[in-house]
Order: C-alpha cells, then structure tokens, then sequence
C-alpha cells in the first residue's frame, strides 16, 4: 500500500488551531504539485475550502478529503491514500484511537502531537501487535512534548560516544528559558487527564510510573528522581522548579532508553529554572505552589469548570505575533560512570507548543515519507528517537529552526 499511494503526507484535522499552522508550514516549505505529495483533510469541507482559499491562488490545487475522527469507513479511506497521516485531532484519549486502529490495520505510518502518555501506554497494549504485522509506524509526541527532550537527549549520548567512546548514564533537562502561549487543544488535553486521574487511582500509579510505557523487562530498573519541589541545580548553578511537561517527557525518553540501550542503569529527570539566589529561589517556591495549586483546583469538578471558563477554547491559542516572537532554550547535562561531563543546547525559534510544534511534526510526517523506509525500519510504536534518529536531527535544524549545540565537555 505504502509504495502506490497518492500521498506522501495528510494532515488530518488541518482545520484546528495547530493544523492550521502545519499547513500553512508545509505549504511555504513544499508548494503544491512539487516533490512532496500532499492534503490535508477534517471533517468539514467547508472549512477545509476556506482553509485552503487562505493559502492563496498557488494552492488551487491542494486536495481535500473529508474525514471523520470517529468514522472507521472514512479514516480507512483516508489511510490507503497516504503514506503517513500527521494527525493533529485531541484530545486523543478522547478521539485518536479511531485513527491508530485503522492506520495499524492498513499498515499507514502516523505521527501525532499527544502528550496524553495514559492514551500512548493503551494504544501500544492495543495495537502494537497488529502495526508490527501490517509494517505501521506509529510515533507520538512529536511536538514540544516530546521532541526537544527526547532528540536532546538522543543528540548528547551521540556526542558523549563520540567525545568518551561511550554514552551519559545520569542525563537532566533544564528549561532555561521559554516564552509562548497555550491554545484550547492543549488545555482541554490537561482538563480531560486530571478529570480521568481524579477518579482512578490505578491511573494515577500508572502516571507516576516513569517506565509505564516501556517494554517489560527481566532486571530490576534504576529509581527515578523526578524534581517535584523546590530544589537547587549543581549543574546548572541555579534554582529550580518543576515543569509541567517533565511526566510526560521523562517516559518519553525512558522509552527511548528502552529502545537504543543508552545505558542500563540510565536516569533522566526535568525541571525548569528559575534563577539564581534570593530571587531563584523565591521564584522557584511561587513556580511550585502555583503548578500544585492549579492541579488541585483542576482535580475539583466544581473548580474545575469555573477555571475553564476563563481558559481558551478549543480552536484557540496565541497570536501568529505571539507565536513569532515566541522561543525556547532547552539545557541537557550528561554525566558518565567515571564522571566526564557533558552540556549540550537546544533551542527552538518559535514559541514552542505551536509555532515550534507545527514545524517540528511536519518534518517528523516527511521524514517517516521520505527518509525512512518501511524494511529499514519495521512497523510498531516509537518514540521520536527511536524511530527517526539522526535522519530526523537533521531535518530539524534544517527546516524546523531547531539548533542543537554542544556547550561544553570535561
């Protein structure tokens, strides 16, 4: 299927807020009728139309198809027109599983913007047997969460082996700086998480577990440390706070572990500075209460519907100013057995949930398109890393204003 089919890409739910960006993203990179073939499809033609009426008169030509998140007859149609579907359609615990089940029956690569890792652990114990015998590829979180994390982590153990001949055992992400918005899509994600894990307690353990989405094994893994409280940063020299995406990305980039055998006895957590002395770590304590004040307000169903009145809507977010002026500075810190160290940098152009993400996912969609065939990698769940490697680095710094540098070494 994959070899005849019209498409190289589709992003599916091109008409929501982050969909919109992605197409207007591939259409300034891509055209259309040139070397890439691609559509985008939804559920609405009319908005589809007006979608494609707002690229202007070059994009005439760019195919529509109509398809319905929760239409197993139309998502099949959709996935035996395409290589691989970007699908951008949450909440997925919520919407996506329609979509994976008919790319794992049809043998359609999918990559997704998910942080939701609940939802990735129920696809991956749903389906991976059946993607691994069609061929799909199934890759989640290639967006903010979790592509920084888990390609800066992927990025430092390649340079460790290459400064030390061999890779970091204990890695940490600091977010050094970052300035972007949220859209209703994302909240509604949030919204719908807390509202599950409120109520289920298994849920919750499965939450906390770092290695919840990794393959089982036969030796006792390494304790996690996660940074949920006020804490200073050796490395970094500075005070720090949680970050509200570390859960996620931390079972991201386990999961990668799992697969590319960094180190067996590998440790990786997240945090997010907040500056240095007095003022760190006043800024730290109020990061900390704020994070965990809105999760218990979040977690009450009557809070948590007076707090979403004043949050964005599904279908909104910030402004293409706000996401122009946006960015993030990522700093990742390697340590080997015997102690050498290593500092390297990633850092995004854009604000980083959606001027950032939209590129970030459709380079992920064209890589899987056009760099990686099916017999040099068979179908399953992977992680960003797992499954693109250095094809997809390069793509990043290519075309995605992603920079990956290395700080320094000892």
């Amino acid at each position: 299927m994959a070899e005849s089919s019209m498409f190289d890409v589709v992003v599916f739910g091109a008409t929501s807020f982050v969909g919109q960006i992605i197409t207007h993203y591939l259409f300034d990179e891509c055209g259309v009728g040139r070397s890439v073939k691609w559509a985008i499809a939804g559920r609405s033609e009319s908005k589809l139309l007006a979608l494609r009426d707002s690229l202007g008169d070059m994009a005439h030509h760019l195919p529509v198809i109509v398809a319905d998140a929760q239409s197993e007859e139309t998502l099949k149609s959709l996935c035996t027109r395409t290589r691989v579907v970007i699908s951008t359609v949450g909440p997925y615990a919520l919407s996506g599983e329609p979509l994976v089940k008919a790319c794992t029956e049809t043998g359609t690569d999918c990559c997704d913007l998910t942080g939701e890792v609940h939802w990735v652990k129920r696809m991956i114990d749903r389906y991976e047997p059946l993607a691994k015998q069609s061929g799909a590829r199934i890759v989640h979180c290639c967006g903010y969460d979790s592509i920084p994390s888990d390609m800066g982590v992927y990025y430092l153990q390649q340079q460790a082996k290459g400064h030390f001949g061999t890779a970091c055992s204990t890695v940490t992400m600091r977010v050094k700086a970052v300035k972007g918005g949220a859209s209703g899509g994302t909240i509604a994600s949030v919204l719908n998480l807390v509202k599950e894990a409120s109520t289920d307690a298994a849920l919750r353990k499965e939450l906390a577990n770092p290695y919840s989405i990794c393959p089982p094994v036969d030796y006792k893994r390494p304790k996690q440390t996660p940074i949920l409280s006020v804490k200073y940063d050796e490395d970094a020299n500075a005070w720090m706070a949680p970050f509200v995406m570390a859960a996620v990305n931390e079972q991201v980039v386990q999961r990668s572990n799992a697969f590319l055998h960094y180190h067996p006895n590998f440790t990786y957590n997240e945090a997010m500075l907040t500056g240095k002395g007095v003022v760190g770590l006043l800024a730290s304590t109020v990061v900390t209460a704020g994070i965990g004040g809105f999760m218990l307000a979040v977690a009450a169903r009557p809070l948590r519907g007076l707090i979403g009145r004043f949050l964005p809507k599904p279908g909104e977010g910030p402004s293409p100013e706000a996401q122009r002026t946006g960015f993030f500075v990522h700093d990742v810190y390697g340590k080997t057995d015997i102690g050498r160290t290593i500092h390297v940098r990633v850092s995004g152009d854009r604000d980083p949930g959606y001027g950032s993400t939209a590129k970030m996912i459709a380079q992920a969609g064209l890589c899987l398109a056009q760099d990686i065939a099916k017999t040099a990698k068979p179908g399953g769940f992977y992680t960003p890393a797992a499954g693109f490697g250095h094809q997809l680095l390069n793509r990043l710094q290519a075309h995605s204003g992603l920079s990956f540098t290395v700080v320094a070494t000892d």
